[in-house]
């Protein structure tokens, strides 16, 4: 194979500080690279300077891409089609070309000309347009690349079949589930035709059966293609699957890169799991949910039970867990306890002091006492790009505190959340975009017990967190537990966080509550589902299979369709 990228002696700094220090690296033709390390290891950045469409800090080193070009139509392709008629079929000879990224200026055409055939997928972001069907979402990148055949709707078709989404042509893209979005999100990068595939934790936030479709989905796309990928995970078992070769980044540099198996086991030596000694007791109920129900009206499917008639208690002090695949209710759940939601029917109360107060009921003398003591990190939270850190952790939540204090508190809170004191002191002055995802991730957790609640949910808490970050976190909210006295309901895909962190948990499926209680029983419950799913399509020859035989509209249907639906552009019931 020939060497397509090559990095040599990359660093990077915002403002002196380095992120990325003397990277060497080696992409050969269809090959696939897995990246491991930390929360902050520069896994993004690297990522980002690969694709080259934005200014990433200020570069020194090169960032070599050796392709093969046509002068006449400007067509890139691997350098080992140089030589050769250009594919595009104008009759000019693909010509061998080295573009550096580094030296090159952003808007340099021949950049561009590569640029144009990088394809990224980046963490928690879902690069759709919500409110047009997938098959427009498809359409409209086809028209964004220039396409120029005249056949363009069965193109975009086509390219749904790829990623296993044809069932879904004429659903509304904000209506799909995670692992649905993630495949549109990939059928519009194949648009692009890509040599190479940049997926920067491309199912941090999936549950465990639709994150398997998504690497399947994926890989089967690399294999037909050709393409080269390069791939971050904070999950070691997904470097092992899919990569080729793997390297190990730490603190901004390469400490390894090697056979995956080798890598992955200097990952994970520092790592041990945890043994947390759970309480026997808790003390009373602070939230009782009875008969919950929440009803939407979708457009292209009528009346939508988001939420059906579950009921449980959780105890204060207690982390109680909700877990389910993608759809199943979780978020709207979530939502509904914390207030910004209405039940379509049921109740909800939550206890403050010695009163208990009916969340149900609008206004300050009602709801308004309880939410004040709550606090939520939403799956897609958001932090505001123009404050540093601790204006963050302040000002932007209108918490008036005297600056010392304020720094104090800060800091606390950022250690609760996973940062160590001194990481924690040294970011406060920090814009958010000087940080890794996993940070501001855990930053928002912050921003959160910044407020002192008595009860946090928290809505897929763990998704781009490495296992040593994880564990981490699940020391800091066992410790807020001990300490502050907090209640937690945890809404995760992470089944081993679950299990480490959650005293109990509840399985949903379509809506409704299946089982509660020792969540390693839950989990295990759940993870049978997917053994369940994949024997009842093998039975079924004319059903229509995803890569690792699930039947995608059962799937779909029953497990997603009755499950969260966003409120923009449906009615309430």
């Amino acid at each position: 194979m020939s060497a397509f990228i090559e990095v040599k002696n990359l660093s990077v700094d915002f403002d002196g500080k380095a992120v990325l220090k003397n990277i060497n690296l080696t992409v050969n033709e269809g090959e696939v690279i897995g990246i491991l390390g930390k929360s902050g290891a520069g896994k993004t950045i690297l990522m980002h300077i690969l694709r080259g469409t934005e200014n990433v800090g200020h570069a020194t080193g090169e960032v070599l891409y050796h392709i093969a070009k046509c002068d006449g139509c400007h067509r890139v392709e691997f350098p080992g089609f140089a030589g050769k008629k250009c594919t595009c079929g104008c009759g000019d000879v693909l010509k061998p070309y080295t573009v550096d990224f580094v030296q090159c200026g952003l808007y340099d055409e021949e950049r561009k000309d590569v640029t144009k055939r990088v394809s990224i997928m980046i963490q928690r972001t879902f690069a759709l347009y919500g409110d047009d069907s997938v098959l427009t979402n498809i359409l409209n990148a086809l028209t964004e690349v220039g396409y120029q055949g005249t056949d363009t709707v069965k193109k975009a078709a086509d390219l749904l079949e790829e990623v296993n989404m044809s069932h879904r042509m004429i659903h509304i893209a904000r209506e799909l589930s995670g692992g649905e979005k993630q495949r549109v999100v990939l059928a519009r990068q194949l648009v692009k035709e890509p040599l190479i595939l940049l997926a920067d934790e491309p199912t941090g936030t999936l549950d465990p059966m639709n994150a398997d479709l998504v690497h399947q989905v994926i890989m089967d796309a690399v294999k037909t293609r050709n393409m080269s990928m390069i791939i971050t995970s904070h999950w070691p078992d997904v470097i092992l699957e899919l990569a080729h070769k793997a390297v190990l980044l730490d603190n901004g540099e390469i400490v390894d890169t090697g056979d995956p198996q080798e890598i992955v086991g200097k990952f994970m030596k520092n790592y041990t799991g945890i043994d947390v000694k759970k309480p026997n007791e808790f003390g009373e109920p602070i939230i009782k949910v009875e008969n919950l129900t929440k009803k939407f009206v979708s457009v292209d499917r009528g009346v939508v039970k988001a939420v059906e008639n579950i009921s449980f208690d959780v105890y204060e002090r207690e982390i109680f867990g909700l877990i389910g695949l993608s759809g199943a209710g979780k978020t709207t759940t979530s939502k509904m306890l914390i207030g910004t939601v209405p039940p379509t029917s049921g109740s909800i109360n939550v206890r403050i002091g010695e009163e208990w107060v009916d969340m149900t009921v609008p206004g300050v003398d009602h709801k308004g006492r309880a939410t004040k003591y709550m606090g939520i990190l939403y799956q897609e939270y958001s932090l505001y790009p123009h404050s540093c850190i601790i204006e963050n952790l302040t000002e932007s939540i209108s918490l008036d505190l005297p600056y010392e204090l304020g720094v104090r508190k800060a800091i606390q809170a950022l250690k609760i959340a996973g940062f160590s004191e001194a990481v924690a002191k040294g970011i406060l002055e920090k814009q958010t975009s000087e940080l890794s995802e996993g940070e501001r991730h855990r930053v928002a957790m912050a921003q959160v017990l910044m407020k002192e609640p008595l009860i946090v949910i928290m809505d897929e808490p763990t998704g781009t967190m490495d296992p040593l970050t994880r564990a981490a976190v699940t020391h800091s909210i066992l410790n807020a537990r001990e300490k502050l006295g907090e209640t937690f309901i945890i809404v995760s895909h992470d089944m081993d966080f679950v299990q480490e962190v959650c005293d109990r948990a509840a399985f949903m499926k379509n809506g409704k509550i299946v089982s509660t209680g020792n969540p390693k029983d839950i989990v295990a419950q759940l993870l049978s589902e997917k053994t369940t799913g994949k024997k009842k399509t093998d039975k079924n020859n004319g059903d229509k299979k995803g890569p690792d035989g699930i039947d995608l509209d059962d799937l779909s249907e029953k497990d997603e369709a009755k499950g969260d639906v966003k409120t923009d552009g449906g009615c309430c019931i």
